[in-house]
């Protein structure tokens, strides 16, 4: 099956995209700092993961629907969801996605087709089994994208849902985000007697699926193999599970100090748990983001000029973002009962 490659405008906006998220995921790393005490809670950042979102994310339709882990902020950007009501979301505060009741790890927006998210790992995969079930009754061509890490595919959820979802060929894109670590843990670690040194991928073979490992940080190589098997389920051909490989480049999660601490966040807590420095400094080498900056930009697709131009609109859209979301208002007390049914 051919896929048509994607056309210069839609590389443009794929960087874009992959900028977007870079620049906001930045902006609440420093809100931490510049804004001490407006975030409660955890954020767990993506960066180092764009590339793989943008990719497998540029063959969503209208009418489609994507879930995804607490590592969460770039699937709704790139999907439509306004940075400000995202940022104000992570704030805690009711001008947010979710009325500031989610914060970072519970971004819902249906309306752009995002089911959302949870702090449980594993969580989204049997509820992508379910959309895509619903989907599969609407017999429209609608796919479900469900994203999440390596850890995920220890869950029994995982299993059970892909044996299922092979059953009844359901329309879902099982995309595994193998971002080498589980906390401070290498996925090599955790896997020694899972996959004995082999790509997770292997995993589909059980579930009668295509598996495919693919390079994540090239987003033309996810849109390729996603294409794949996006048009595999729409043509009712069943699930697929893609194994889209990336760095996480941030630590595990940002996390409040106790009242008097200093804010510390390491470069990447692996590296200094493991010593495994030049591991790092070789995955900041192939930092997703300027290196396909710099394939556009050699390649004449896009001028040095215009992708500065690029950046600095960027910058400037998540500026206005962190200050509506500061300015925005907390929830009322009496709106934690809402949507609250047991």
């Amino acid at each position: 099956m051919s896929l048509q490659s994607p056309s210069s405008e839609q590389q443009i906006e794929m960087l874009t995209q992959m900028l977007r998220i870079r620049e906001f995921e930045e902006r609440v790393k420093r809100t931490f700092t510049e804004y001490p005490g407006v975030i409660r809670g955890h954020t767990h950042l993506a960066d180092g993961a764009e590339a793989s979102i943008v990719g497998a994310l540029s063959h969503f339709k209208k009418g489609d629907a994507a879930l995804a882990t607490y590592r969460c902020h770039g699937y709704p950007l790139a999907l439509g969801t306004d940075p400000k009501a995202m940022m104000a979301e992570i704030l805690g505060r009711a001008d947010g996605i979710c009325k500031g009741l989610g914060g970072s790890m519970h971004l819902t927006d249906v309306a752009n087709g995002f089911l959302g998210t949870s702090g449980i790992v594993g969580a989204g995969i049997p509820h992508a089994a379910g959309a895509a079930w619903a989907a599969q009754i609407r017999k429209k061509g609608e796919v479900v994208f469900c994203f999440f890490g390596d850890g995920a595919s220890k869950q029994g959820a995982f299993h059970e849902t892909l044996n299922i979802a092979s059953l009844w060929k359901l329309p879902v894109i099982f995309v595994m985000e193998n971002n080498g670590y589980n906390v401070v843990t290498t996925s090599e670690q955790e896997d020694a007697n899972a996959a004995a040194g082999q790509p997770l991928a292997i995993k589909a073979t059980s579930y009668v699926m295509p598996g495919v490992t693919v390079d994540g940080t090239d987003p033309l190589a996810v849109a390729e193999v996603v294409g794949h098997a996006v048009a595999r389920a729409r043509a009712g051909e069943g699930p697929s599970l893609i194994e889209s490989k990336v760095y996480r480049l941030s630590a595990h999660g940002n996390i409040i100090a106790p009242p008097g601490v200093p804010l510390h966040y390491p470069e990447h807590e692996a590296i200094t748990v493991f010593g495994k420095r030049e591991e790092y400094e070789a995955a900041l080498r192939g930092d997703p983001v300027p290196r396909f900056r710099g394939k556009l930009v050699q390649s004449g697709i896009l001028s040095g000029a215009a992708a500065d131009a690029l950046n600095a609109q960027v910058a400037a859209e998540m500026d206005v973002a962190v200050k509506f979301a500061v300015a925005s208002p907390f929830p009322a007390l009496e709106s934690a009962l809402d949507n609250v049914y047991a």
